[in-house]
């Protein structure tokens, strides 16, 4: 059953429409919403809780409607807001505890609870620290760990890398994957950076001005092209030797299609294996090092160049 179902699902501002007849099915697991800054990401994660009316269209989470269901989708969801919304004088283990008492679990099964969802976070070193004085890693791994202290069939992570440096964010991308590999919790994650999805997501949903661009599996959105890419060194003793435009000539001459990328990379039309010999070849010869030759992929954020917008629902 898919976990979460808009069918022509509209929001309009006076001045902005931030959703535009959005139709989707997002099936269990996790699952990246991507779009700019504006694109309707954070609009649509509200009224998926029910804390935002649509103006047409309707939307179903865990089968239930959020128009008039929204109380039923807070219990078995978990939501991670964008913004820093955490209270500076308390601890983690108080926040969390009140948070799990607030989604309906006993006093004893919330401080269990908010002591395993600490420990899986990171915090449980750090638990009686007041929030205030942690990092911003910390603060974001807090609010990780309420959105999962009540046990959801479901969360809804908005930005959650948010002001995090690489370390960090491959830390919180990481236990995002736990989240539905240890615990069997869907995961919809919204996020403007691309290539973090296609690390971490099983399917991708993009939108761009409201409208759905594209609904599939990341492996199909990052699929290898028919493109060898192939960057090579300057030749040793001869720095002013123009490395790339050599090759370029000497592949084009061999009958190859050669393109540059930019960045010293050249693309090559992978017609057949015999390509891969051309291209040792004319690297041996011209007495240059060979630092990449593989085959290119797509990335998601060639998606955001069609100009055709999906009209029928899609299934992700």
């Amino acid at each position: 059953m898919a976990v979460i179902t808009t069918d022509n699902l509209t929001k309009r501002f006076p001045r902005v429409t931030a959703l535009d007849h959005l139709s989707v099915e997002v099936q269990p697991g996790v699952v990246g919403l991507v779009g700019a800054n504006g694109a309707g990401k954070s609009t649509l994660i509200k009224i998926l809780l029910g804390l935002a009316p649509a103006t047409e269209g309707s939307a179903r989470v865990l089968g239930l409607d959020v128009a008039t269901q929204g109380g039923a989708i807070r219990e078995h969801v978990g939501y991670m807001p964008e913004h820093d919304c955490l209270p500076p004088d308390v601890s983690a283990t108080e926040f969390v505890v009140h948070m799990a008492r607030m989604s309906g679990l006993p006093a004893t099964a919330a401080r269990e609870r908010t002591a395993d969802i600490l420990r899986h976070v990171g915090l449980y070193e750090e638990r009686y620290r007041p929030i205030g004085t942690y990092s911003t890693g910390m603060k974001q791994r807090v609010k990780l760990a309420q959105a999962l202290v009540h046990d959801p069939q479901l969360v809804l992570l908005d930005e959650p890398t948010n002001g995090l440096d690489p370390v960090g964010r491959d830390d919180m991308l990481e236990l995002i994957r736990r989240v539905h590999r240890e615990f069997g919790i869907s995961v919809l994650v919204t996020s403007h950076l691309l290539g973090e999805l296609e690390r971490t997501c099983d399917h991708v949903v993009v939108i761009d001005g409201g409208k759905l661009l594209r609904s599939s599996s990341t492996a199909d959105l990052t699929a290898a092209t028919s493109l060898l890419a192939v960057e090579v060194t300057e030749r040793q003793g001869d720095p002013s030797f123009d490395a790339d435009a050599a090759l370029l000539a000497r592949l084009t001459e061999a009958g190859l299609t050669v393109t540059a990328d930019g960045g010293h990379v050249l693309l090559v039309e992978l017609t057949g294996d015999e390509v891969y010999d051309a291209i040792r070849d004319a690297v041996a010869e011209l007495g240059v090092g060979l630092i990449r030759l593989e085959q290119r992929r797509h990335h998601i954020s060639e998606v955001f160049s069609v100009d055709t917008v999906v009209e029928e629902p899609a299934h992700v």
